[in-house]
């Protein structure tokens, strides 16, 4: 029987990522996410539930993440479901959790403090996203292009 694991997901941060490195040198970031869901209930009243969601990124995904994500910030990311499972030190139970482990990462809402500007612009800027996978070969600048902008 075919199976298919994939999860997409558009939320905000609810902590600052923080790198870690494994002994053999990959880098690994976990990421707490709010994801909200907003639906009317069968009395017309409209609600708003949050889910919280645990999500590991590894390699150069997670040291993107650890250099440009922020608690708060918006962010998509791609990936797979994963069953963690443990036995509890302190009861000796068996405990289980459903993660996501992250295999693709679009930062949203532009960068913070403007970008290359100069200027203060806000977090919320119409920046494109940037995503975790390669960019292309970048072309020949034309003649004054700002080199310190970034090609992706």
């Amino acid at each position: 029987m075919a199976s298919f694991n994939k999860v997409i997901l558009l939320g905000n941060l609810t902590r600052d990522p923080e790198v870690r490195y494994t002994p053999k040198g990959t880098a690994v970031t976990e990421l707490g996410m709010a994801v909200n869901r907003v639906y009317t209930a069968e009395n017309g009243e409209k609600r708003e539930e949050t889910t919280f969601v645990d999500v590991t990124l590894w390699g150069r995904t997670a040291e993107i993440a650890g250099e440009y994500l922020k608690k708060g910030r918006p962010v998509f990311i791609e990936g797979r479901l994963q069953l963690d499972t443990w036995d509890d030190k302190t009861s000796g139970q068996k405990r289980s959790k459903l993660k996501v482990v992250g295999e693709g990462l679009q930062l949203l809402g532009g960068r913070p403090g403007g970008g290359g500007s100069g200027g203060g612009g806000d977090e919320e800027s119409s920046t494109p996203s940037r995503s975790s996978k390669p960019a292309p070969p970048p072309k020949a600048a034309p003649s004054g292009a700002d080199e310190d902008e970034i090609p992706f």
